[in-house]
C-alpha cells in the first residue's frame, strides 16, 4: 500500500480516537459527581483511582501486546485493541456506581494499545526521509482529537447528559476497528536470510531495557506523561475556580481543553519537518522545557481567560515532544523490534499516567491546586535539563541485538 494512503487511513483513525478519549476523560470528576452521586470533597480522590486503574492494567499489558504485534502482527492488535476499547467504553456509559466504573476503566486498560499498534504500522510504511513528517502528523491527529473531543463532550454532556458521550465513543471504536479490517493491510515482512534470521531470533531475547537510549527515554517518558496526568483529576475544577462558578463548568472545560489540542494540530507537523532538519532529541529537548515553563505560568493567573491563552501556548511546544521521541525510537531501531519498543514506550507512558492522577489529587487536596501546576511544569524542564546535560542517543543495529 501507499504510505500516503496509509497516513491518510490512520489519521482519520487517530482523530476518532483520540476525540473518543478526550470528549470522556477530562470530565470523568464531574461524571462521578453528577451521574454517580460521588461527594463533591471525595471527588478528587476517586478521579485519581479511577484514572490510574486503567493505566496500571494497560502498563502491565502493553509490553506483552508490543511483542504479540510483533509476532502475530501490527493490523490485528489494532482491530483487537479497536474492539476492546469500544465495550470498554460502553461499559463505561451503563455504570451506576464509582466502583462499576473503577472495573470498567481496567478492562479499558486489558483493551488498550490502540495508538502503539497503529504507530507501529505507519513506521512500517513511511519511507525513512518522510519520517518525521508522518510521526508529526500522526501526532497533530492526536491532538487535532483533542480538539473536537472536548467540545463535542461539552456539548453532549450539557445537552444529553455525560452517559451519551460514552455511547457515541464506543460507536467511534468501533468504526475504526472496521475500517482497520477493511481497509489496512499487515505491514509486508522483508524476506530474511539465515543469518538475519538467527539474528531477529536473537533480537527476541535481548532485553530491551539494558540498552541505554531505550531506557532513558522510557524514563523521561514515564515523568512526561506523570506531569501531564497529574493535571487531569483537577482542570475541571480548577476551571471552575478560575471562572468563580460551577455554572456551565463542563461547556466551559471543554473549550479550554481544546485550546491545547488545537494548538498542538497546527504546531506538530511542523515540529516533524524541524525535528528532520535540525535533529529530535533538539526539538524534544526544546519542546520539553518551554512545556514546562508554561506550565508553571499557568499556576499564576487567578481568571479563565490568560489560563486559557496559557494553555494554548502549552499546546503549541508540549505537540512536538512525543514525535520526537517517537522519531528517534524508529531511527535508532531495527524493524523487527519496532512492535516491542511501542509497547514498551506505552507500558512507560501508563506508569506515569498511573502516577500522575493520584499525585495530582493528593497535591490538588491537600496543598493546593495551583501548586499541581507548578509541580508539573517543574518535573518537565528538570527532564530536560536532565536529557540535554546527558544525552543518551546511542545507535542501535544488528550487530548489537547479535551479541
Amino acid at each position: 500500500m501507499s504510505w500516503k494512503a496509509i497516513l491518510s487511513i490512520l489519521t482519520c483513525n487517530v482523530v476518532l480516537m483520540s476525540a473518543s478519549y478526550t470528549m470522556l476523560i477530562p470530565f470523568l470528576p464531574m461524571y462521578l459527581i453528577q451521574e454517580l452521586g460521588v461527594p463533591a470533597d471525595h471527588a478528587n480522590m476517586w478521579s485519581g483511582v479511577v484514572f490510574s486503574i486503567s493505566f496500571v492494567v494497560s502498563a502491565v499489558m502493553g509490553p506483552i501486546w508490543g511483542k504479540l504485534s510483533d509476532k502475530k502482527g501490527r493490523k490485528l492488535m489494532a482491530i483487537r485493541s479497536g474492539a476492546g476499547l469500544a465495550i470498554a467504553y460502553f461499559l463505561c456509559g451503563i455504570v451506576s456506581s464509582p466502583f462499576q466504573l473503577m472495573l470498567a476503566r481496567a478492562f479499558q486498560g486489558f483493551a488498550a494499545g490502540l495508538w502503539p499498534a497503529e504507530l507501529a504500522i505507519m513506521s512500517a510504511y513511511a519511507p525513512k526521509q518522510k519520517l518525521g513528517f508522518c510521526m508529526g502528523v500522526m501526532q497533530g491527529a492526536l491532538t487535532a482529537g483533542g480538539v473536537i473531543g472536548p467540545l463535542l463532550g461539552g456539548i453532549l454532556a450539557s445537552v444529553f447528559g455525560m452517559r451519551i458521550s460514552f455511547f457515541i465513543a464506543a460507536a467511534a471504536l468501533g468504526i475504526i476497528t472496521i475500517i482497520t479490517f477493511i481497509f489496512i493491510k499487515e505491514p509486508p515482512r522483508v524476506e530474511k536470510t539465515p543469518e538475519q534470521i538467527l539474528v531477529a531470533q536473537k533480537a527476541e531475547q535481548v532485553n530491551l531495557l539494558k540498552i541505554p537510549m531505550i531506557r532513558r527515554l522510557l524514563e523521561c517518558a514515564v515523568v512526561i506523561q506523570m506531569a501531564i496526568l497529574i493535571l487531569q483529576p483537577i482542570l475541571t475544577i480548577y476551571i471552575a475556580e478560575l471562572n468563580h462558578s460551577m455554572e456551565n463548568v463542563v461547556m466551559l472545560s471543554g473549550i479550554v481543553f481544546s485550546l491545547g489540542g488545537f494548538a498542538g494540530a497546527i504546531s506538530s507537523p511542523l515540529w516533524g519537518r524541524y525535528g528532520q532538519s535540525h535533529g529530535f532529541f533538539r526539538t524534544m529537548c526544546i519542546t520539553l522545557a518551554i512545556s514546562g515553563i508554561v506550565l508553571i505560568l499557568q499556576s499564576i493567573p487567578d481568571t479563565l481567560i490568560p489560563f486559557a491563552i496559557l494553555q494554548f501556548m502549552c499546546g503549541l511546544f508540549y505537540a512536538g515532544v512525543y514525535p520526537s521521541i517517537n522519531s528517534i525510537l524508529v531511527k535508532k531501531s531495527p524493524p523487527e523490534q519496532r512492535g516491542r519498543i511501542f509497547g514498551l514506550m506505552f507500558s512507560a507512558q501508563q506508569v506515569g499516567s498511573t502516577i500522575g492522577p493520584l499525585v495530582g489529587g493528593l497535591i490538588g487536596t491537600f496543598i493546593g491546586l495551583k501548586f499541581v501546576f507548578i509541580f508539573a511544569g517543574a518535573l518537565m524542564f528538570l527532564t530536560s535539563a536532565s536529557m540535554y546535560l546527558k544525552p543518551p542517543i546511542r545507535k542501535i543495529n544488528r550487530k548489537k541485538f547479535a551479541n
